[in-house]
């Protein structure tokens, strides 16, 4: 141990030595991606440190029954009696054998018993030499002087984009020495700890591939990391004044965060920004809306919220369906009903990054923004989750789950993953997270605890989260491509609203038929292919992403 941690302090001044020759200035490192040689692989991180570790050491006798006769001695740094494993790596093999088998010694006259005990003998505080890994330097991309546009998830530049890598080295007495990395297979080399920075010029619109990795004096890198970067140059309508939109999908982007799924799907929304219906505004009073929901109105005459006395029939008709009278005279109450969630709306997409247009559009289809109970028994909420679609949102959102999960089983059994747990307990899990979207309530006001409806906005949220990463899997799975080689941003998140309302069978069948046919994976194209029992996904999509 001792003469591998001198090795590695060699190797490692070795490399500081090399390096430090190579170095010629400390200042931050600007670059029009000159041709530079091409850059050797980075070893990546390779560092670990040996802590002291002091332990009470146990000793124990495995003796015979018969004769008292000391088998084998056995060492553990645990009060508790030896394990399996530490019987076996101490004792005889046939011994470890004849003492897993042997029956328990329950008589008193215990040298009739065949077999082994064993027995503390003595324990003493000792030390004990532990390898433990040590935190990897890290490399990160920015941009410098543009401005965030945060209802688009896009930056906009003023001037010829920059692009700024740093490192961070989190070791004491440790520092970043150079950056290495190629952007559009251009290779370039930043010395030193300052950022290193890059002018970029516009791109196509698919964007290319920047790799860039940090060197550390500790003589090893940081992982090389990947970013796809889309600069597009535009006037907006003054040929006089130029700006350049620019989007970066990586890990170690350190701007506004992409538009929601774009790094799932490895695709760029529209240049600018995403379509309104897949944009969040600034403030939730754009989000407002006044469409006279019959279902909303209904619910609110039958709860007595609406006084529509005046209107023949009560203003419902024998099916509990609003008429014409009474949903005039609802107006008012449905209006200011639909609008309640705006800033909740709102502040979850700034939070989750899951358009507030998209989850406003959603609760308006499928529930009419009345939070209960609508239709068949098994669709809950505003969003109307069902068992299957909580089975998606748990399998699919491994964040949600290990947040969620704890709330309702043991933590230890959470630990495992959805995936490995017993169909039980999945079921236990699906069945709560229908519940806590469900804000019907017999005892409260309506009939509904809107705390509750509150409170399931978030769910929604993280379930279309779960259902964006599902179809991108589909899609990978039946072209072997990632998503966005395939198909457009807005369409992904088309198909996505197909997965979420009819399923990922109809959703792959769909697929599978335009592959067949040797169609572009277009909603244009896709969309024919949803029939049968699929076939109410193409109004669904139509009506959200109007």
């Amino acid at each position: 141990m001792r003469l591998t941690l001198i090795n590695l302090q060699s190797r490692r001044w070795m490399f500081a030595l090399v390096v430090g020759m190579l170095v010629c200035s400390n200042a931050a490192f600007t670059t029009d991606l000159a041709p530079a040689p091409a850059p050797n692989p980075p070893p990546g991180p390779d560092r670990y440190s040996v802590i002291v570790v002091e332990y009470n050491s146990y000793t124990w006798y495995m003796a015979a029954w018969k004769n008292e006769k000391v088998a084998c001695v056995i060492t553990t740094d645990h009060p508790e009696p030896p394990l399996a494993k530490e019987v076996y790596r101490d004792c005889d093999p046939a011994v470890y054998q004849k003492w897993m088998k042997q029956k328990p010694c329950v008589t008193a006259k215990r040298y009739l018993c065949d077999g082994y005990y064993v027995m503390l003998v003595d324990s003493a505080p000792k030390e004990k030499e532990v390898g433990m890994l040590l935190a990897p330097a890290t490399a990160w991309i920015a941009l410098e002087d543009c401005q965030p546009v945060l209802s688009v998830s896009t930056h906009i530049c003023e001037s010829k984009p920059t692009l700024v890598l740093s490192g961070r080295e989190p070791l004491p007495n440790e520092s970043i020495i150079r950056i290495e990395g190629t952007y559009a297979d251009e290779a370039f080399a930043c010395e030193g700890a300052d950022p290193c920075k890059i002018r970029i010029d516009q791109t196509s619109e698919e964007g290319v591939t920047l790799e860039f990795w940090a060197y550390s004096s500790y003589g090893d890198s940081s992982p090389a990391y990947t970013a796809k970067v889309r600069v597009q140059k535009v006037d907006e309508g003054d040929p006089d004044q130029l700006y350049w939109y620019v989007d970066v999908l990586s890990s170690q982007w350190q701007g506004e965060a992409p538009a929601t799924c774009s790094q799932t799907w490895d695709v760029f929304p529209p240049v600018g920004g995403a379509p309104e219906w897949l944009s969040t505004p600034k403030h939730s009073a754009d989000l407002s809306s006044d469409i006279p929901y019959t279902y909303l109105a209904s619910n609110l005459i039958l709860q007595g919220a609406v006084n529509a006395s005046a209107c023949p029939d009560g203003g419902l008709d024998a099916s509990g369906n609003v008429n014409a009278c009474g949903l005039e005279a609802a107006r008012p109450a449905v209006t200011e009903w639909q609008n309640q969630f705006d800033e909740l709306i709102l502040n979850t997409a700034q939070d989750t990054k899951v358009p507030a247009h998209l989850i406003k559009n959603l609760f308006a289809r499928e529930s009419q923004f009345w939070p209960g109970i609508f239709q068949a028994a098994g669709d809950v909420g505003l969003g109307q989750l069902t068992e299957n679609g909580a089975d998606t949102t748990l399998f699919w959102n491994a964040s949600f789950y290990n947040q969620f999960c704890p709330l309702i089983l043991d933590a230890e059994a959470c630990g495992a993953g959805y995936l490995h747990l017993e169909e039980v307990q999945k079921q236990t899990l699906r069945r709560a997270l229908v519940g806590s979207v469900n804000a019907t309530c017999a005892d409260c006001p309506l009939g509904l605890d809107l705390s509750q409806a509150d409170f399931s906005i978030g769910v929604f949220a993280h379930t279309m989260t779960a259902n964006c990463e599902q179809t991108g899997q589909i899609i990978y799975n039946y072209t072997r491509k990632s998503p966005g080689e395939v198909a457009s941003y807005e369409d992904l998140w088309k198909f996505t609203l197909v997965n979420y309302n009819a399923g990922g069978a109809c959703l792959a069948e769909a697929l599978t038929r335009a592959l067949g046919e040797d169609l572009e994976l277009t909603w244009e194209n896709v969309s024919p292919f949803l029939v049968g029992a699929c076939s109410g996904a193409v109004d669904y999509v139509n009506d959200i992403s109007q």
